[in-house]
């Protein structure tokens, strides 16, 4: 199953950093927060992944361009007249990494529809680029295959406003509404197992995923929620930034599921 995930905004929340790298090349622990996203996929067994791109895409395919560059130990060696590279400690993942440029403007239900080329003929996990948890992935999946459905999203019970679902207690969706002004109950945390029957939800370029897609989705019956009552977080402002910084230098992020 591949891991498609939405980074092509602008990320101007959080401008003190977005003015130099797209959000999800903004770095915790010297790692940009989307190398935390795949590495999370990435334990549970999930090694490919679509990265939805678009404001300053270059940088992220800069990034994976010179991945060896930056997590491996390199000896340049100029005396035979050549500039010979000899990696010695091979830090690099087993990932396979399509970068797509989805627009510099499309909204995100448009990012999905262009990558629609480069899905498999089942399902596809989908998460945004700026969230971290300790969502367990393996138990999502399951969750959805035994649920049914189009689509199923992890939920959170946060302080802050996100998208509302009212749920029932067999885990059916009945409603979606995306950033109420009302006090939060369930909230869209990312980390959805999609069908590619969602594609056909999706119209343009100016499609938000969170919006008409999802709402008639939970409509029609036909999307779940996976309750998650442990840790997550996104990475709105540079305060929240400045948390998961503190977390990881602490030795205990809750999000590092993985192991060293």
């Amino acid at each position: 199953m591949k891991a498609v995930i939405l980074a092509g905004g602008y990320g101007s929340r959080i401008s003190e950093e977005s003015h130099l790298r797209p959000k999800p090349m903004v770095e915790i622990g010297g790692r940009p927060i989307l190398w935390h996203i795949m590495k999370i996929f990435s334990a549970y067994g999930i090694d490919e992944f679509i990265i939805c791109c678009g404001y300053m895409q270059h940088v992220i395919k800069e990034y994976f361009a010179n991945y060896y560059l930056y997590h491996s130990d390199i000896t340049f060696d100029f005396k035979k007249g050549r500039g010979d590279m000899i990696v010695h400690s091979d830090h690099t993942e087993f990932w396979r990494v399509s970068v797509i440029d989805t627009g510099l403007d499309t909204m995100t239900g448009g990012r999905i529809k262009r990558i629609a080329p480069y899905l498999d003929d089942g399902p596809f996990l989908l998460t945004y680029g700026d969230g971290v948890s300790d969502v367990n992935i393996s138990a999502l999946i399951d969750y959805h295959k035994k649920q049914g459905g189009l689509l199923t999203m992890t939920c959170v019970h946060p302080s802050i406003r996100f998208g509302n679902l009212n749920i029932s207690d067999d885990g059916k969706v009945s409603s979606f509404r995306e950033k109420s002004k009302d006090e939060p109950e369930w909230v869209n945390a990312g980390f959805m197992v999609v069908e590619k029957g969602m594609l056909d939800y999706l119209e343009d370029d100016t499609t938000v995923w969170e919006r008409d897609p999802i709402e008639r989705c939970a409509a029609d019956g036909k999307m779940n929620a996976f309750r998650h009552n442990g840790f997550w977080q996104c990475m709105d402002t540079l305060r929240e930034k400045e948390m998961l910084e503190r977390l990881w230098k602490s030795g205990k992020a809750p999000w590092k599921v993985w192991k060293d």
